[in-house]
This record gives structure tokens, C-alpha cells and sequence, in this order.
């Protein structure tokens, strides 16, 4: 079993709770692990990324290869699109619909979505719009983890779990809030 996978965003968005929530389902299985993160200018909302590895067998590198990763997952459409390059035949973008423009020159919004449609595996949700629906617009973020939790080969109890673990110590509201998120995404990537 091997899962190479970038999350990528903007900075705030919760890139590094995604990968934090995996990360913690893979040690309790126990899977071997790597992760390597990119904060560019996080605070002042430039791009975050995370390479982010889990595999059966012990992995060499925390860094993935062009045309390797097996799931990009992406908080924003145009950050989906610059790690395009990495993602192998098969593999797997699942992406917010919803646009952060954060520069004078972001792409035209169709021409990014057309893009991401040419993608063989594909899932775009308005993940902001189901947050708030909902009424958790803080879990947007898990939102999207629950939409890539197949496409991650990480069952869905265990995700879960992990979420009890990671957000345990904010209290029971938040736990629920971010299980409420999981199932959301769950079920709106069918």
C-alpha cells in the first residue's frame, strides 16, 4: 500500500489540519509516514503546500515526483492546477470550486475550471457553500477531506477516529462540527 499525496492551498484555509487529520490515521494503522510542508507566506495568504507520503513499506524521500502523486488535494482551484504537473495518470484532484483570489493576476475563473475538468478523476465541490449550509463554516476544510476519503485508500472510521484525537482537546463542539464536515464530504463526492 502506498498513497503519495499534495494538499495545497492559501494559507489559513486548514492545508496543514487535512494533513495533520491523514497523518494520524496512517500512524494508528501503522503505516509509514513522511511529510515535507511549504509555507509561502502563509500569514499574508500566499500558498501552502505538503507533500504528504503513506505507504506499508518504509518510504525514502518525503517528497514526491512529478507525475507521482496519487491525490492532490486543493483548497483553492488555481492551487490545484500548479501541482497538476505531479499528479500521476490515475491519480486523484479533489478541489474547492470556490476561487481565493489573493493576486492581480489570477487566472480567468472558467478557464481553471475547464482545465480541472480535463482531469480523468475529478471531484470539485463548493465546499465554503456546504459549510455554511450547514453551519460549519470553520470545518470547510474537512469538508474536503471527507470528499477525498476513498481516493485516499483510508477508511472512513479511521479518519474519524483521527478527528476525535486531533481536535479532542478543543472540546466536544468542534469534534462534532469536523465529523459533521467528514460525512458532508462523504457524501457529496458520490
Amino acid at each position: 500500500m502506498k498513497t503519495d499525496i499534495i494538499l495545497c492551498g492559501v494559507g489559513g484555509q486548514g492545508i496543514l489540519s487535512i494533513a495533520t487529520v491523514i497523518g494520524e490515521a496512517a500512524m494508528h494503522e501503522n503505516l509509514y509516514i513522511k511529510q515535507a510542508e511549504v509555507h509561502g507566506m502563509s500569514q499574508r495568504g500566499g500558498d501552502v503546500q505538503s507533500n504528504l507520503r503513506i505507504s506499508s513499506d518504509p518510504i525514502s524521500s518525503d517528497l514526491i515526483a512529478l507525475g507521482a502523486a496519487d491525490v492532490i488535494i486543493s483548497m483553492e482551484p488555481m492551487e490545484a492546477l500548479r501541482y497538476l504537473p505531479y499528479l500521476s495518470k490515475e491519480g486523484w484532484i479533489i478541489t474547492s470550486s470556490k476561487p481565493f483570489v489573493n493576486i492581480p493576476n489570477y487566472p480567468d475563473v472558467e478557464t481553471v475550471m475547464a482545465d480541472l475538468n480535463k482531469v480523468k478523476n475529478v471531484i470539485i465541490l463548493d465546499i465554503e457553500k456546504l459549510a455554511q449550509d450547514n453551519a460549519i463554516p470553520r470545518s470547510a476544510n474537512v469538508i474536503l477531506l471527507g470528499a477525498a476519503q476513498k481516493a485516499l485508500n483510508i477508511e472512513y472510521d479511521k479518519l474519524e477516529n483521527a478527528i476525535r484525537r486531533v481536535f479532542g482537546r478543543k472540546g466536544d463542539a468542534v469534534v462534532e462540527a469536523n465529523l459533521k464536515a467528514l460525512a458532508i464530504g462523504k457524501e457529496a463526492q458520490r
